[in-house]
């Protein structure tokens, strides 16, 4: 699992711990003064004296690289902000499935429509459930019954 941090402060903690180990500190002493495992300091010595300063940076995590290039992410939130409708949609709904068929047509990358929250979130956009109100809704009527008819019917508290 990887430990809380980001690579920075991570770089900065195997620094100090190699520091330490300098100072003449057992790896034990640097583990419970820094706050990781014994075997954690003594990798990072190991790596210090094989490889030097270099060992201890920081890299770029590992994993799968993303489909949709990071430089067209503007580009896709632009095409969101237009609205479904400007992308040829008969409503304004965005939903996943057609901001998928929105991505495959204008970037030629294609995502199963349940991944595409962590592109969304990426984005700061969040999902919604669009409010249902019926098309007959009037108002002003209601405000009226809130004013005049619910008092009446309201139970009252008892004494």
């Amino acid at each position: 699992m990887r430990p809380l941090g980001t690579p920075e402060e991570l770089e900065r903690r195997r620094y100090r711990a190699v520091a330490l180990l300098a100072e003449r500190h057992s790896p034990v002493e640097v583990a419970r003064i820094i706050g990781v495992d014994r075997r954690s300091v003594r990798r990072w010595k190991a790596a210090h004296r094989q490889q030097g300063v270099q060992a201890l940076r920081a890299r770029r995590a590992s994993g799968r690289p993303p489909k949709l290039a990071p430089r067209s992410l503007p580009q896709v939130e632009r095409v969101l902000l237009k609205g479904a409708k400007a992308a040829g949609f008969a409503t304004d709904l965005w939903t996943c499935l057609r901001i998928e068929q929105v991505i495959a047509r204008r970037f030629g990358v294609r995502y199963h429509v349940d991944h595409l929250s962590r592109l969304l979130r990426a984005l700061g956009w969040s999902p919604q459930k669009p409010q249902r109100q019926a098309v007959e809704r009037d108002a002003r009527a209601i405000r009226g019954w809130i004013k005049e008819t619910w008092p009446r019917v309201k139970k009252k508290r008892r004494a």
